[in-house]
């Protein structure tokens, strides 16, 4: 699969490896529909009409549905012949043990009720609705691709981190699922990246122990330097998804393939 005619529809592309993803397949010619609650200013500025940015709240089904229902995503994607879908928006929050999900964090006692279901919608529902309809969207397409970001998280449980764990094991058997099914011309693979350094890492340094007892494991990575750079697991991951490789193994690790 070559860059040439490529369109992508990427969620999550305005911060972390959504942003670098964005950047990565902008500058080898890709064509992005970039999908998330904020735009890019700066890199729309840079690439012109091959950005297309859609202000959405991902962790609002009711919104994401009228989005579907307005024929912008079908619209967007007509007459590809090569087409991706990437769901890379997602959330690590809420990050506390069971019982207190719907409190806000680090003792401040803060409700938060909705948490839990927006982490849900935003990491599992949300990318489900789009890759149906992405799906029905590229009937047509000679070669269409799904990637879901997925994380070790989803094959390793993590204390205080139930809701995260669930919605990304979810995405796992999804894409299992996805390959069964057979659909002419359509490969999917949930894709774990491993340990990036971007503001979700921040937010899980900021987390208390007693929410997230790992938490002193991830603040010993970032000072030894062991987090990997956003930039550079983007192209690697961008290289996987336009690989004859993709969609072979449902589940894989970007840390264990070749290259």
């Amino acid at each position: 699969m070559t860059n040439a005619s490529l369109q992508v529809v990427l969620t999550g592309h305005s911060r972390g490896l959504g942003g670098a993803l964005a950047r990565c397949l902008l500058a080898q010619g890709a064509a992005v529909l970039g999908i998330a609650r904020r735009v890019q200013p700066g890199l729309a500025a840079a690439h012109g009409p091959r950005l297309v940015e859609v202000p959405l709240d991902l962790a609002d089904p009711t919104a994401v549905q009228a989005w579907l229902a307005t024929g912008a995503l079908s619209n967007w994607l007509a007459g590809a012949s090569r087409a991706v879908l990437v769901n890379s928006a997602g959330t690590v929050q809420p990050m506390r043990p069971i019982g207190g999900l719907g409190m806000g964090g680090g003792g401040t006692g803060r409700t938060r009720v909705d948490e839990p279901a927006r982490a849900v919608a935003l990491n599992l529902t949300t990318p489900l609705m789009l890759t149906d309809a992405f799906v029905a969207a590229t009937a047509d397409c000679a070669d269409r691709r799904v990637a879901h970001v997925s994380s070790g998280a989803a094959r390793n449980p993590y204390a205080g981190w139930s809701t995260y764990c669930a919605t990304k094991a979810a995405l796992d058997m999804h894409a299992r699922a996805a390959q069964l099914d057979a659909v002419p011309r359509l490969r999917v693979a949930s894709v774990a990246p491993g340990v990036i350094d971007t503001d979700m890492q921040a937010d899980i340094r900021r987390t208390v122990p007693t929410d997230f007892p790992m938490q002193a494991r991830f603040v010993t990575m970032k000072q030894d330097g062991m987090l990997a750079d956003a930039a550079d697991v983007s192209a690697r991951l961008v290289a996987y998804m336009l690989s004859d490789a993709f969609g072979s193994d449902p589940t894989p690790d970007l840390r264990q393939l070749p290259g």
